[in-house]
């Protein structure tokens, strides 16, 4: 990105998307029992409620009634259904993943089957986004986190932190492509998630390769234990290749989540907050809802000038909807540099 002089200054940049997280599909309800969401009405309202709150962009999964993440896509329609009937402006985002929470104690925390991801694209009515992670990697959710960051809540079992200590993100070459295709294919948004310059790098050449050919919509993921450290030159390295056109927002977890989004808010990107990146406040003295995170976000926000976008605003900067004809209209509309005549875009491939 090129940050010019004024960049600073809130008239140059976009008005703020605030992506909410409220779900938290790996904590139990008995972790934040006043803030996790059970029924299908209570995970409505909390749509709801984070909307009115300010944030524009729904990071969706779905719990049972018993309280375990939803596996069932029966249950993604039916929420998905419950919010665009209740703020049919929001823009829905389904988190890929779906559920990677252990189902029993001492069990590993795990992503479902590449074909039951791939059904992503059929859930009806569909999704505006759904998150794509790019390059097998390990999530070790735990690795920069603190002790007291999970006492006294089912993240400090030792099974259960083991589970997330061990997690993998299976998105090797040909599940990505396919799943970018069958994304676009039901007119749903592929909404990147880059943990670092090289997942950012395959996504650039998936695009030159023709194989995404929509706005790029990406997460910066500074999660730690395989995904970039949460600081100022992790974050440096990679908005230096990111080119202009770009929606960029800044992710983190735990009392990383707000310093992160400080950061993001006086550079012009978005935010993400919620109880899925993290339960307490900067103090860890109490804990902080999704709705306070973000009016707290709202609130430095109108601090530094920058105002929050509608929802109107986060779909037109998002680009909602639009899909290009072409890879180098893809490059075009997005800053990247065009592709270089005769020459190879990525892997060489079989054409047979």
């Amino acid at each position: 990105m090129n940050f010019l002089d004024g960049h600073l200054y809130p008239e140059n940049q976009q008005p703020l998307v605030i992506t909410a997280a409220p779900y938290a599909p790996g904590y139990l309800p008995s972790d934040f029992p006043e803030d996790i969401p059970i029924t299908m009405e209570e995970q409505i309202q909390k749509a709801v409620d984070c909307y009115n709150a300010g944030a524009t962009i729904l990071h969706l999964h779905v719990r049972e009634l018993d309280g375990k993440g939803s596996k069932r896509l029966s249950k993604f329609n039916e929420l998905i259904a419950g919010v665009r009937k209740a703020v049919p402006e929001m823009i829905i985002q389904v988190g890929g993943s779906i559920s990677f929470a252990p189902e029993g104690e001492g069990e590993a925390a795990k992503w479902l089957s590449d074909d039951t991801r791939h059904m992503l694209a059929d859930l009806e009515p569909a999704p505006d986004q759904v998150t794509v992670t790019v390059n097998t990697t390990l999530m070790n959710v735990t690795e920069h986190a603190e002790d007291a960051d999970y006492a006294g809540l089912s993240r400090g079992v030792p099974a259960y932190f083991n589970a997330y200590k061990e997690m993998i993100v299976p998105s090797g070459p040909g599940w990505v492509e396919e799943h970018i295709r069958r994304l676009s294919k039901a007119g749903i948004q592929s909404a990147f998630q880059c943990y670092n310059i090289n997942s950012f790098e395959t996504v650039e050449r998936l695009m030159r390769r023709g194989v995404y050919k929509g706005p790029l919509v990406m997460n910066w993921v500074a999660l730690s234990g395989g995904f970039d450290k949460p600081s100022i030159y992790s974050l440096a390295n990679i908005v230096r290749d990111v080119p202009d056109g770009a929606m960029l927002t800044v992710e983190s977890n735990q009392r990383n989540v707000l310093p992160v989004n400080m950061m993001g808010i006086a550079m012009g990107l978005h935010v993400r907050c919620g109880i899925e990146d993290g339960v307490w406040n900067q103090h860890r003295n109490g804990k902080a809802s999704s709705v306070s995170q973000i009016e707290q976000l709202v609130r430095i926000s109108r601090e530094f000038g920058r105002p929050i976008a509608t929802a109107k605003e986060a779909r037109e900067i998002c680009r909602i909807g639009v899909f290009y004809d072409t890879a180098e209209e893809t490059l075009e509309a997005n800053g990247f540099a065009p592709n270089r005549n005769g020459g190879t875009q990525g892997f060489l491939r079989k054409t047979g």
